[in-house]
């Protein structure tokens, strides 16, 4: 039986997780369900499970991300796994040695997973197409292509709060052309079967068609496209929009978009606000909101820790059931 997705094995199991489509709701409900009993993990003496004792997880970080990088590590560890951090600006890859190189003598070292970050879209996806078949591949973000972590760990911090995807009305705010968090948090809702997922911004950041490509509201008001919404999603504005002439100012931007108290208050009353990271404040968002009893930002970084030990353990789980198959030829399979 042919792999329905390069993501999943022939049955349907997470080996590599590159993107939010071609994964179904039934999948990421079942990463969601996970994490969730991996929340308790933190709060133990002994912040570890031995899911993934005897693996290597090497993270190749071609683009710098405090964030997203410590808590792929933490999560590895909690996990117990062996860690591996590349710096990519003192790696041979740097030196001038070809990404494939890199990846074959990491493969030499036995590792088991790798975690990339790179500014090439597609970027994770080549790397999995070219690794030995026992190895795993997580996205923690390409380009402006995928973020799926991202969009999973905020999935699950709205399920924390909100009890039925179904009714919900989510307004994702600022530069949707650019963002690979975008395009992986509206698959995801949309998945997930979401009422209505609404984008707010100027139309120099909205993608053309977005409402028939994305299937989504589109509005250019932010009064508008906030009211009686159960969930604001701020998108972090990128300074070199500034400079490319998609838009005039901070100030202005700020102004015309900004989260503010009074906009807050057009939302549904029990609206929470959300954001990626790392934040401008006074830019996309007002310390007041961020910092606010609506704002569940904080709690995305640490429910972003379970998440990922949710989806490199079924992706460990996954390349258990293969080896145990016999699925790997010899030579190719090591753990």
């Amino acid at each position: 039986m042919r792999s329905p997705h390069p993501q999943l094995d022939q049955d349907g199991n997470l080996k590599h997780l590159l993107t939010i489509d071609g994964l179904n709701r039934e999948l990421l409900s079942e990463i969601l369900d996970r994490a969730d009993g991996f929340m308790s993990i933190a709060r133990q003496a002994v912040k570890k499970v031995p899911l993934c004792r005897g693996k290597v997880i090497a993270n190749l970080f071609f683009e710098t991300s405090t964030r997203t990088r410590t808590t792929f590590e933490l999560a590895a560890k909690r996990l117990s796994a062996d860690v591996l951090n590349l710096n990519i600006s003192t790696s041979a890859t740097a030196k001038g040695e070809t990404l494939l190189d890199t990846l074959r003598n990491l493969e030499a070292m036995q590792v088991d997973m790798f975690v990339v970050r790179h500014a090439s879209s597609g970027a994770a996806h080549f790397i999995a197409a070219h690794v030995a078949p026992h190895v795993s591949v997580i996205n923690a973000g390409d380009g402006r292509h995928s973020h799926p972590t991202q969009a999973l760990l905020d999935l699950f911090t709205i399920r924390r709060h909100k009890a039925d995807f179904k009714r919900l009305r989510v307004a994702i705010v600022g530069d949707i052309l650019h963002s690979r968090v975008a395009r992986s948090q509206i698959l995801a809702l949309r998945t997930l079967g979401v009422a209505e997922v609404r984008v707010i911004g100027p139309g120099t950041l909205i993608p053309a068609c977005a409402e028939e490509a994305l299937g989504v509201r589109v509005s250019h008001d932010i009064n508008e496209g906030l009211r009686g919404v159960d969930v604001i999603i701020m998108l972090r504005l990128q300074r070199e929009r500034m400079t490319s002439a998609l838009l005039p100012s901070e100030h202005e931007y700020f102004h015309l978009y900004g989260l503010t108290e009074e906009r807050l208050a057009i939302a549904d009353p029990h609206a929470i606000v959300m954001h990626p990271g790392p934040i401008n404040r006074g830019v996309e968002i007002d310390s007041q909101v961020a910092d606010g009893r609506h704002s569940v930002i904080l709690e995305q970084v640490t429910n972003g820790i379970a998440v990922r030990m949710a989806v490199m353990s079924m992706c460990i789980s996954t390349q258990n059931l293969a080896l145990q198959a016999g699925a790997y030829p010899e030579g190719e399979s090591h753990g």
